[in-house]
């Protein structure tokens, strides 16, 4: 007892511990709250006998965090391109960049050139319409939930829309569309059936009260077999504006995705205004995209609701660097090779197996995710390890979130970079330890 007591009264004080070089730079990329938090940590495990009164400045340094944040950065093997729980698109290394840029002070609202305020994000959305040559003009707000629901506010407050029973579509997380439009003050004519909606069911509703006809993708399920639906070119013929709520982001046709409606090709076929994401098939950060009629974008544009639904700098950075940048990872991993991806898994397979691992490289098939393509299968490739591994790779120094199927732990290789093969390798090395 009298050996345990000695040993506490060497517990170092606190301000010793806090004048180790090591802590007083992690002070000043944390700052104090941490580094104090993890010192006091490291000397109550000195005081429980845990640890060496010695040993209290290198513990403190291991409890550190990585960051101020609590957001870890995370490996995605589960083969969903664009996972929702995993904040969907990854940004480029361009959008990154741009987003680093612009965290300090910047001309977002001010022409240099002349002194006087400028158009919020003008460049972003010059780079929007340049990407998208049929939209006339085009506005930004905070995600396509948002775009929606400025459109049916500033256009159908008190008013109608016409909207198919099949397209009456659940976005997630419990977040219904009927109820997201309602609460706008629009009332909501409902036409056609679950699996059929014909030309003359929209025109039989088209009325004096009729704000706009709302063409919804259903981008998290596919109806199939006895179907029926009118599409964009059929709409525009009636004498009111159609808006088409695309989703996911496409701005342009996509060869490995013919079924998946793209912003250019509506706009071309009629809509008066397209709805889409941004950090989708885009690649980009989240925000809502409006596209379409001049008069229309600049109705929503200038109506109270924008400015609670605007976007910040950061944003802003984030998507011109997208438009206008190289390929997004997103691009990168829609369009990877089937093969290539095999010879990446047999090779960390080896490299894995040799070292005692129960591993093994297997086919599989990752899916585009985001309320994107539904239904589409792409061919890819995974490490197959036994189901224990799942948790101890979530919860190690790298997470790694795989996906669980046949008992095994999968770890799908489509939307993780070529480059991060090793991190990925010595994340399962440590969790073979665990």
């Amino acid at each position: 007892m009298g050996r345990v007591s000695d040993a506490r009264r060497r517990i170092p004080r606190t301000d010793a511990v806090l004048r180790d070089p090591r802590l007083v730079d992690a002070a000043s990329r944390l700052g104090p709250g941490p580094v104090k938090a993890a010192v006091r940590q490291a000397q109550e495990r000195a005081r429980h006998g845990a640890l060496a009164p010695e040993e209290v400045a290198d513990t403190a340094v291991a409890l550190l965090p990585r960051a101020v944040g609590g957001l870890r950065p995370v490996i995605n093997a589960t083969g969903v391109l664009l996972h929702t729980n995993l904040g969907r698109a990854p940004l480029s290394a361009a959008a990154r960049q741009a987003v680093q840029d612009a965290a300090g002070p910047t001309d977002v609202e001010l022409d240099l050139r002349t002194g006087v305020r400028a158009r919020r994000g003008r460049t972003a959305l010059e780079a929007l319409r340049g990407r998208v040559p049929s939209a006339a003009a085009a506005h930004v707000v905070n995600s396509n939930a948002a775009a929606v629901v400025l459109a049916a506010t500033a256009l159908a407050a008190g008013r109608e829309i016409v909207i198919s029973r099949g397209e009456m579509v659940e976005i997630g997380d419990g977040f219904r569309l009927p109820d997201l439009l309602v609460s706008t003050g629009a009332r909501l004519r409902e036409v056609g059936t679950t699996n059929r909606t014909t030309m003359d069911d929209y025109a039989a509703a088209i009325g004096p009260e009729t704000a706009f006809v709302l063409k919804v993708h259903p981008s998290n399920f596919r109806i199939t077999g006895f179907t029926r639906a009118a599409g964009i070119r059929e709409l525009a013929a009636l004498d009111v504006p159609v808006v088409s709520d695309i989703g996911s982001g496409l701005l342009a046709p996509h060869p490995l995705l013919p079924g998946e409606p793209d912003a250019e090709t509506q706009l071309r076929a009629g809509a008066a205004l397209v709805t889409a994401s941004g950090d989708k098939l885009l690649g980009g950060p989240q925000c809502g995209l409006l596209l379409g009629d001049a008069e229309l974008v600049r109705t929503l544009s200038r109506h109270p609701l924008a400015r609670a639904l605007r976007v910040d700098k950061l944003t802003l950075a984030a998507l011109e660097a997208t438009l206008r940048g190289p390929d997004t990872p997103t691009a990168v991993f829609l369009a990877a090779d089937a093969a290539g991806l095999a010879r990446r898994a047999e090779r960390l397979a080896a490299t894995l197996g040799a070292a005692g691992i129960d591993v093994r490289a297997v086919p599989s098939a990752a899916t585009v995710g985001g309320g994107g393509a539904p239904g589409v299968a792409l061919p890819s490739a995974a490490l197959s390890l036994p189901e224990r591994y799942a948790a101890a790779l979530r919860t190690g120094p790298v997470p790694v979130v795989g996906r669980l199927e046949g008992g095994r732990c999968l770890l799908d290789l489509r939307a993780v970079p070529e480059e991060d093969d090793e991190r990925l390798a010595d994340a399962v090395r440590s969790a073979a330890e665990r």
